[in-house]
């Protein structure tokens, strides 16, 4: 057999040099090959900005295991792995350290920043590569990639300019959101809506000429100072005589229109809102209609600047204070009440955003988004589970055009450079010789930068060559499935599906396969501020990749967040220990036979069992692979060998091996079962378990070169043995009555007792006394007597009612009559219950007319079922009262 199995598994020892062995073999590289079909899947680009989390562990794993599940299924599998800049976040990280270190970013200068940026990349981005290879995964590493290098930086640059010249991409003042912060803008998706608890602060407008006045509530009164109308409803008959004079603003004493838009809720409040174009999203477009002054009374800080007039330079909350009380000494305040409201916050710094008025580029998406749109409607792209194409519509449906610049310095810089003569721009992919406005032969690029979502939504087609039409790109694209959290369906998911539609003419990817996030034992996210994070290194470095894989991904539903218990670390540990003790002893035993593969005929009913179940699984694992549902694959294999294949198979098997001497085709036809039905198996928990399962295979199949590029098990029709199944599942309740009643009656494992075996199925009959000799041991049995009739069984014996056949054991000295009957009565009421459950169930004319066949069907053959089990039961409890 060449080398054998450690005694003990230590992943330790195995985990490193069998994915250096991967590696070096490239199991995980894909070139194009026109004679294999592809499949190919690129990871989420992890951020460059520290160390990854259990969330990552996650993602990785569940990829991993469907790129090992094709690979195995003879697919061209390709697993492109890369990095992400993360444009604010790692500012923010270099920021921060620098500031550490005594250094305004602003002293080195934008290229002296972006070296110690890209200084940062090279550490973070290859802690995270080696956190990766740790974990396990098969990516192809000589295809790794980063958004901005040049083969991305040179696709976005692409895009930019397309869009630009397509007239997708303008430059105009909007309201944008603003975090004060970071000093930069954000895109809709990168601001997080919370609940706050807050005030309407209700102000009294005078309108001019007159001694009324108007009652606004709002929940900012800071930006009253860039109010620049009063709107009312067109129909409210409270306000028309009103429209088209003017209100004075309170403080500021300065005179505004009161104008009529269909915008205002005439039911809600007052039915007057004041109209701030600059510091609103609706009031700027209130403010197009109407043609209002826009004054932005905000600095990039979130201070109040010289158009505040006495409350220019106090910090925004410094200046709300100071206005509500000036409001309230001159008697325009009315009243304060509590007031719930959403607030948005920028999703790295947690900073409230400031929706302000500022000239950015933007990405029209009214016609990106509708093969997007149309893509989910027509079935091209499907989402597991589907209820998350919902969210995916909804916001597609309500779109708003895409902020795509930053003021920041990393990231992808603007192609836009501004002629220093006559200001205007020029969008290419370098500096312009001349100017097209006027001649002008000088020019500065935009400062700007683009938002991280804009590189990241080229990724499934930048990572394969475009935009050169590469022979990658004809081959591997599109990808085939997405894997990712819900939490970035609106950042990235929806960026990839709208750019592929319009850069390549194809969806990115036919399925995005949905997973929740990973929450403590408690169900709370994990975060540095609770101190619950979890290292999935901590984790890998104690117990094994294998166990933290397992522990992801068992009782895992798509789309639902799992809680990660660390005591399910161990139990998934002890697995692997199974696995490995289990094949150790098969090893041990085969190591210096020539197993021959016997004929059918040769079999033992219960290796034809073992290998039918096997089979079977083959079947319903590939299945639940297909569908995704890899939670449900994995618990199948697991109870499969646990359970089937060392409680039951290995142990009914010993008889055999035992006795090689007396029997070697019989050991031969058991040892062959052993080492086929543990190759099977291992193949398919490969996928989920990947080290300790090649360790063991290589040793059991020398022969081949990896259990990762070995084939995937496969139903086969002469493997299917429903008799077999029938005999060895009535043995196995056998076992487990007497197993059960020895452990009611306290009987010690070491006294051993004759077991009779009566059954009117011929069949079974036949089946238990070709297993007998097998099963002894597990019966605790000194002799098994088998036949269709109650021969030889003494009055006082114990029986036990299995379905289709009744136990005898005579166990005299062991039993008090009393008891045994109590036992039976028990045992009666029980019977009678479901009895009268079932005719009840059929009996019931509405479960009749509405249940399927197939279930009034099973109720009928429960009900025989119990009625049998109570006449043999009942019998026996007659005979003891007569002893």
């Amino acid at each position: 057999m060449g080398k054998e199995l450690a005694k003990t598994y230590n992943p330790k020892e195995i985990e490193g040099k069998l994915y250096e062995r991967w590696c070096e073999n490239k199991y995980f590289h894909a070139e194009v090959d026109r004679s294999r079909k592809p499949f190919t899947t690129v990871m989420p680009p992890p951020n460059i900005t520290g160390k990854l989390h259990m969330g990552h562990a996650l993602d990785n794993t569940l990829q991993d295991i469907l790129i090992r599940y094709k690979r195995m299924e003879g697919y061209n599998a390709l697993w492109i792995p890369g990095t992400d800049h993360a444009a604010i976040s790692t500012e923010v990280k270099v920021t921060n350290q620098l500031k550490e270190e005594g250094i305004d970013k602003k002293e080195l200068g934008r290229e002296g920043f972006l070296k110690r940026t890209w200084q940062w990349k090279e550490e973070y981005a290859g802690t995270i590569e080696n956190q990766l290879k740790k974990l396990g995964i098969s990516c192809d590493w000589d295809r790794e990639r980063f958004t901005m290098d040049e083969g991305c930086s040179r696709a976005v640059e692409e895009v930019f300019i397309r869009l630009y010249e397509k007239g997708y991409i303008y430059k105009g003042s909007r309201i944008i959101n603003w975090c004060p912060a970071c000093k930069s803008s954000l895109s809709d998706a990168e601001v997080e809506h919370e609940e706050q608890d807050g005030f309407f602060w209700h102000i009294k407008y005078p309108i001019a000429g007159t001694e009324r006045f108007l009652e606004i509530a709002t929940t900012r009164p800071e930006t009253m100072l860039g109010d620049t109308a009063i709107a009312v409803h067109p129909d409210d008959e409270r306000y028309k005589d009103i429209v088209g004079k003017n209100a004075i603003l309170p403080l500021v004493n300065r005179e505004i229109p009161i104008v009529a838009d269909y915008y205002v809720d005439k039911e809600f409040g007052t039915g007057a809102v004041k109209i701030t174009p600059a510091h609103d999203p609706n009031d700027f477009e209130v403010g197009k209609r109407h043609n209002l002054e826009e004054v932005n009374i905000m600095n990039d800080d979130a201070t109040i600047n010289e158009k505040g007039g006495k409350y220019a330079g106090l910090e925004r909350y410094e200046a709300r204070k100071a206005i509500v009380e000036d409001l309230k000494s001159q008697g325009y305040l009315v009243k304060i009440e509590p007031h719930s409201h959403s607030v948005g916050t920028h999703d790295r710094c947690s900073t409230v955003v400031e929706p302000l008025i500022k000239q950015q580029w933007f990405v029209k998406m009214e016609e990106l988004a509708k093969p997007a749109i149309n893509a989910l409607k027509t079935g091209e792209l499907k989402f597991v589970p589907e209820r998350f194409g919902k969210n995916y519509l909804h916001w597609l449906e309500n779109i708003k055009d895409w902020c795509i610049s930053r003021q920041i310095w990393w990231g992808h810089r603007i192609p836009a450079y501004y002629c220093d003569e006559c200001g205007e721009f020029v969008v290419a992919k370098e500096v312009p010789s001349v100017c097209p406005h006027c001649g002008g032969t000088h020019f500065t690029q935009d400062e700007d930068t683009l938002d991280t979502w804009f590189s990241s939504a080229l990724w499934p087609f930048s990572t394969l060559g475009w935009p050169e039409q590469t022979d990658d790109l004809d081959y591997f694209y599109p990808t085939d499935v997405l894997v990712t959290g819900y939490d970035i369906i609106i950042f990235w998911v929806i960026r990839m599906v709208f750019s592929g539609y319009e850069h390549t003419g194809k969806a990115p990817f036919n399925t995005v396969l949905i997973h929740g996030l990973v929450r403590d034992s408690q169900g709370r996210k994990m975060s540095k501020s609770l101190g619950n994070g979890i290292d999935p290194l901590d984790i890998i470095n104690q117990y094994g990749a294998d166990a933290l894989r397992l522990t992801l991904v068992t009782g895992n539903a798509p789309g639902n967040d799992m809680r990660f218990y660390p005591e399910r670390v161990e139990a998934s540990r002890n697995f692997a220990n199974k696995v490995w003790n289990a094949s150790r002893f098969i090893l041990m035993n085969i190591e210096n036979e020539e197993l021959t593969q016997p004929g059918i005929s040769e079999l033992a009913e219960t290796d034809k069992w073992i290998l039918s179940k096997v089979n079977t699984l083959a079947k319903d694992v590939t299945e639940n692979m297909d569908k995704f549902e890899l939670g449900i694959a994995v618990q199948k294999v697991y109870d499969f060998i646990w359970d089937e294949f060392c409680d039951w198979y290995i142990e009914i098997a010993k008889y055999r091996i035992y006795h090689k001497d007396e029997d070697s085709k019989a050991a031969n036809c058991a040892l062959w079962t052993l080492k086929t039905v543990l190759g099977q198996a291992l193949k398919m928990l490969h996928p989920f378990m990947p080290f300790v399962t090649e360790e063991i295979y290589n040793v059991l199949v020398p022969e081949e070169e990896s259990l990762m590029i070995s084939k995937w098990p496969v139903y086969k029709e002469e493997w299917s043995f429903a008799v077999s199944e029938n005999i060895v599942e009535h043995m196995k309740e056998v076992i487990r009555g007497i197993r059960n009643i020895r452990s009611e009656m306290n009987v010690a494992n070491s006294r051993k007792t004759k077991v009779f075996i009566v059954s009117e199925d011929e069949t079974l009959v036949a089946g238990f006394k070709v297993l007998s000799a097998s099963v002894k041991p597990l019966m605790g049995a000194t002799e098994i007597f088998i036949g269709t009739r109650k021969e030889g069984v003494s009055e006082d014996a114990v029986s036990i009612v299995v379905p289709d056949a009744v136990i005898y054991l005579p166990m005299e000295e062991l039993v008090d009559f009393e008891q045994e009957l109590k036992r039976l009565t028990k045992e009666e009421e029980k019977l009678k219950k479901e009895i009268a459950r079932a005719e009840g169930m059929l009996a019931n004319e509405r479960f009749i007319s509405k249940a399927p066949e197939t279930k009034i069907q099973e109720e009928r053959e429960k009900l025989e079922k119990y009625t049998q089990m109570l006449e043999q039961v009942q019998e026996r409890m007659a005979g003891l009262r007569k002893s």
